[in-house]
C-alpha cells in the first residue's frame, strides 16, 4: 500500500521507502497520475528463477526491456546471497537495453557493461542454466557497437539480448 509523502512529493510504502505509483509508458518513463499506461510493478513479488527468466525474455523480445528489468530486479531482491550479483547484473543488462530504447547511448553502454561484468563473474557454472559468459559477451558486444557506431546505426528491433538458459538454441545471442 502506498501513501503520499508528508510533503506531497514522492509516494512511499508503509515502511517509508520511496515508491513511484505513477503509471509508465512502454519504455518505463513515468506518466502523469491520471494518464493511462501500465501501472508500476510490485517489486516485492518475485517469480521462481525459471519463470522470471522466461518472462523477462518475453518482455525483452516484445521490446519492453524496462518491464523485464522490473521482473529481474524482483528476482535479485529475493535471491539467495550467492546469486544476488547475477540477478542484479541481468537487471542491469535490461536497463541498458531500456536506455538504448530511450535513445540514451551513454546510459546504454554504461549499464550494458556494468551488467556484463556482474553476470560474467558467474561463468562458468552459473545457476539455473544461465549462460553467464554468453550474456556477458553479448552485452559487451552491443555496448561496443553502440559506442562505436551510435544507436542510429543499429536497425529497428536490432537490440536484443538473449538471457534464457541454453535450452533455447539462440541463448545469449545478440541481434545487431
Amino acid at each position: 500500500m502506498t501513501r503520499p509523502a508528508p510533503s506531497g512529493g514522492r509516494d512511499r510504502d508503509a515502511a517509508g521507502r520511496p515508491r513511484n505509483a505513477r503509471p509508465r509508458d512502454e519504455l518505463g518513463r513515468p506518466l502523469s497520475r491520471d494518464a493511462g499506461g501500465e501501472p508500476p510493478a510490485a517489486d516485492d513479488t518475485a517469480l521462481p528463477p525459471a519463470s522470471a527468466l522466461a518472462l523477462a525474455q518475453q518482455l525483452i523480445d516484445d521490446g519492453r526491456a524496462f518491464r523485464a528489468h522490473e521482473v529481474l530486479e524482483a528476482a535479485w531482491k529475493a535471491a539467495p546471497d550467492g546469486e544476488r550479483e547475477l540477478w542484479q547484473g541481468l537487471a542491469q543488462v535490461a536497463v541498458g537495453l531500456t536506455h538504448a530504447q530511450r535513445g540514451n547511448a551513454r546510459g546504454a553502454v554504461t549499464l550494458l557493461r556494468r551488467g556484463a561484468a556482474r553476470v560474467g563473474g558467474y561463468s562458468p557454472g552459473a545457476p539455473h542454466g544461465i549462460d553467464a559468459a554468453g550474456i556477458a559477451r553479448s552485452a559487451g558486444l552491443l555496448a561496443d557497437r553502440i559506442e562505436r557506431a551510435g544507436l542510429d546505426a543499429i536497425p529497428a528491433g536490432g537490440m536484443h539480448i538473449r538471457i534464457t538458459p541454453p535450452g533455447n538454441a539462440n541463448s545469449a545471442t545478440v541481434n545487431i
